[in-house]
């Protein structure tokens, strides 16, 4: 062992008790002795009894009928949010104006992310109120098991088969070993030949065949140098998910208007189309240490600190720019959401 690697190991270890899932980062969270022993079967157990804990200490926050769908499905789908003139009005907020961006691309797909601002969220009147509102806050809270900030973006996903390989978000994947929750406010409709979001009814949770599958992937996730799989976003073939027994994965294509919160860590995708194609929407995300004991305390809901996540993103995005460093989600500078890519000129 390198006189590195031996002081690095402290923090290694540290890590176990976090959400730290990269296997090919970590040589203790990616031993395969330690995981042929259990290691990342105990540590997925331990994360869903925790986050169950919390749930059900925030559970005022979400309609009952809402906590059955989580609980049957992994995913909350709300149809008709707002009144169709405050709808209207939101769009419009959104489409007609231009805001700092940045892209991402993976394969034939451009992902813009437009950070939510302090700023934006006190200006837009609509979008303030949304993005506020109990709906969209509970429901992150809730599914993602914290009462915590949610960052998020204004988010538009282009594709277009012709333009390179295909998208690996177009494969069904769990993003990490907890329970996290992400959600998409559409914005347009989504049809079925349009990239809807997919999901694994009941793939939120543990079952026998499930946890043979983690135990499973564990033991050859470091050896698979930097892939999505060996970063801790394990991917599954179709053959694989009939084999472990949930339902029929569901096509979630939906109208504008519509909101919908999902448990990543059950399985996942956006379908893949035969031709181009635009989804917006307002997304947001809530992710946070999957073993702690309490479901707040969470430093960015302090005055000062809420909506300012996704600001500290897009500052230490720009300084590895300037830096010299490599980023997957460099700016674009100021557009509207609808703008072409600037990643496809």
């Amino acid at each position: 062992m390198r006189a590195i690697d031996i002081l690095k190991t402290p923090f290694w270890a540290a890590e176990l008790a976090s959400g730290a899932k990269s296997f090919a980062d970590n040589p203790i969270i990616g031993s395969r002795r330690l995981n042929e022993k259990g290691l990342h079967v105990a540590r997925t157990r331990l994360a869903e009894r925790m986050s169950d804990w919390r749930r059900e200490r925030l559970s005022d926050l979400v309609a009952d009928e809402d906590a059955v769908s989580y609980a049957r499905d992994g995913f909350v789908v709300r149809r008709n949010v707002l009144p169709e003139d405050q709808f209207q009005e939101l769009k419009r907020e959104i489409t007609t104006n231009r805001f700092a961006a940045q892209e991402m691309l993976q394969g034939n797909a451009v992902t813009r992310f437009i950070p939510i601002t302090r700023k934006m969220v006190a200006e837009l009147q609509e979008f303030g109120a949304l993005v506020n509102g109990d709906l969209f806050q509970g429901l992150l809270k809730y599914v993602g098991s914290w009462n915590a900030d949610p960052i998020s973006f204004i988010h538009t996903v282009f594709a277009d088969p012709k333009r390179g390989e295909r998208d690996p978000q177009t494969v069904f994947h769990s993003d990490t070993f907890h329970s996290t929750a992400k959600c998409w406010f559409f914005l347009n409709d989504v049809k079925e030949d349009e990239g809807p979001f997919i999901y694994v009814p009941g793939s939120h949770r543990l079952t026998p065949a499930r946890i043979e599958w983690e135990r499973q992937q564990s033991l050859g996730a470091s050896a698979g140098g930097r892939t999505m799989h060996s970063l801790g976003s394990f991917r599954i073939g179709e053959k694989e998910l009939s084999e472990l027994g949930y339902r029929n994965p569901v096509k979630l294509s939906v109208p504008e208007n519509t909101l919908v919160v999902a448990d990543t860590h059950g399985f996942h995708a956006r379908a893949a189309s035969d031709r181009p194609t635009v989804r917006l929407a307002i997304y947001g995300s809530l992710r946070r240490n999957p073993f702690m004991p309490f479901a707040g305390l969470d430093p960015f809901l302090l005055p000062g600190l809420k909506w300012r996540q996704a600001e500290i993103h897009d500052a230490i995005n720009e300084w590895k720019m300037r830096t010299g460093r490599p980023t997957g989600q460099p700016g674009v500078g100021q557009v509207a959401p609808l703008d072409t890519p600037q990643r496809w000129s």
